[in-house]
């Protein structure tokens, strides 16, 4: 080989070597995580307590930035459009990932494409609930009320398209029953009218009736979860109560702008991971009724698609429309 083209190829060899010697090491810079709900809700404090483990851990800089609207789809919105390098990521879930695509006319994103899963974090079932009052001791006295007086049960959730009210949908599918759907603008105006005998049942995430339930001012028949609550031990699950295969959940995913580094997700995700391994964390969860949901991104993405086909599914047979 003459020497000049030796000399060349030894240049772009020691350029290319310099080039991966100067490439800084993820992070080295503040990593921002939009949160696209208001402070203070859960999806709000589930994101900043496994931040702040992680920060503890690595000394990241991560700044929360709450960027609400649409259901959640103006904040996952900015995290789409975002540069793909690892630092705009946004804690997604259930509603503007799986629900919201069905749900909405419009998506200012493609929920299928627009992003990468890093780690699911959390899952949430909803819980059964009605007054402490009411007749109803078990789900087999709500279902046996409904089915003598079809449409006479009216059924609370925070909203149309939320996680309780597509919970609802299929539980009334499958209980073969017929009910009074009444929509809220939120958690707390739905418990309210539970607490005050104006509706007759709510599935509810466990933060918004858990205190209610231990004060005995309103009665859990059932959880939506696989297995039972640790927080509610003595409550069954609908799928032991006499509906199989029943579960619903609404879960809590980090992502990232379709097109980020294998590289910089794996780093994310194991730092997730070792967040959801302690025992405080696991603690702090499971004292509001979640549970830590530990994945790599490609189960992540198994789940997402997965979640995408079946609320899909349950928004077009119910007719769930928005407000």
């Amino acid at each position: 080989m003459p020497v000049l083209p030796r000399l060349l190829s030894a240049c772009v060899l020691l350029a290319v070597s310099a080039a991966a010697i100067a490439q800084p090491a993820y992070p080295n810079q503040s990593i921002k995580v939009v949160v696209p709900f208001p402070p203070g809700g859960g999806t709000d404090i589930v994101t900043r307590m496994v931040l702040e483990k992680i920060r503890m851990s690595t000394g990241w800089t991560l700044v929360v930035e709450n960027k609400a609207g649409a259901g959640g789809n103006i904040g996952l919105d900015a995290v789409a459009k975002a540069n793909p390098d690892g630092y705009t990521i946004g804690m997604a879930q259930t509603a503007n990932l799986a629900i919201n695509p069905s749900l909405y006319a419009k998506m200012p994103y493609d929920a299928a494409k627009a992003f990468v899963p890093v780690a699911t974090v959390a899952g949430q079932p909803v819980v059964l609930v009605v007054n402490s009052a009411s007749s109803f001791k078990t789900l087999a006295d709500l279902v046996q009320a409904a089915k003598a007086k079809p449409e006479s049960l009216s059924m609370a959730s925070a909203g149309n398209g939320t996680v309780g009210h597509l919970t609802g949908e299929i539980f009334t599918r499958q209980a073969g029953i017929k009910t009074n759907h009444i929509p809220y603008k939120g958690a707390g105006p739905a418990a309210n009218d539970l607490l005050g005998n104006q509706v007759d049942y709510y599935f509810a995430t466990p933060q918004t009736v858990i205190s209610f339930i231990k004060a005995g001012k309103l009665r859990a028949l059932a959880v939506s979860s696989a297995k039972r609550l640790a927080v509610l031990p003595d409550v069954p699950t609908v799928a032991e109560s006499g509906y199989k295969d029943f579960h619903t959940s609404d879960w809590k995913m980090l992502v990232a702008p379709a097109g980020t580094p294998p590289a910089v997700l794996a780093r994310l995700q194991a730092e997730v991971a070792k967040a959801l391994a302690r025992p405080d964390t696991l603690a702090t969860l499971q004292a509001e009724g979640s549970a830590p949901l530990v994945t790599t991104p490609q189960e992540a993405a198994n789940l997402l698609t997965t979640e995408q086909q079946r609320w899909s599914s349950v928004v077009r047979s119910g007719s769930v429309k928005l407000d």
